[in-house]
């Protein structure tokens, strides 16, 4: 049900993305999504790879500041609404979003996947059950 995250807290200065997928690349490890989120000087880089694990590892061995965070994974269908419609049923169990990026997907039944950080996670998940919003287990994202 969880996935695991990559935080990386990176300077805000040019070639330091290419740096870091290049050294992501070196280690064989795929990007299945990313989020950045920036201020002046530094920025925190989100990632869910093929092998978190090694990925952690590789940043580590170069210096870089890594944080592992569960996240889930929703998938959304391509239509009008689909996002509000989750969305609205999350806010109806009174489930707050710390943060949420997505990705399109080229799994069958799943047009895009949404990762979200939720608020009292555990408590969050126990509330998402018999409302109708499918959580995705880590193996799907390995199979994309």
């Amino acid at each position: 049900m969880f996935i695991t995250q990559l935080s990386i807290f990176i300077e805000n200065r040019p070639g330091r993305l290419a740096e870091i997928t290049g050294l992501l690349a070196e280690a064989g490890i795929n990007i299945h999504a990313l989020s950045l989120a920036d201020t002046t000087d530094y920025g925190i880089l989100r990632l869910i790879v093929s092998n978190p694990e090694n990925a952690e590892k590789a940043m580590k061995a170069s210096g870089l500041m890594v944080k592992t965070t569960e996240v889930i994974a929703v998938p959304l269908k391509h239509e009008v609404g689909s996002l509000a419609g989750i969305l609205k049923k999350m806010c109806a169990k009174g489930i707050s979003i710390e943060y949420m990026y997505a990705f399109t997907s080229r799994s069958p039944g799943h047009d895009a996947i949404v990762i979200l950080r939720l608020e009292a996670q555990e408590e969050a998940i126990k509330k998402l059950e018999g409302i109708d919003i499918h959580i995705l287990e880590a193996d799907l994202l390995e199979s994309l």
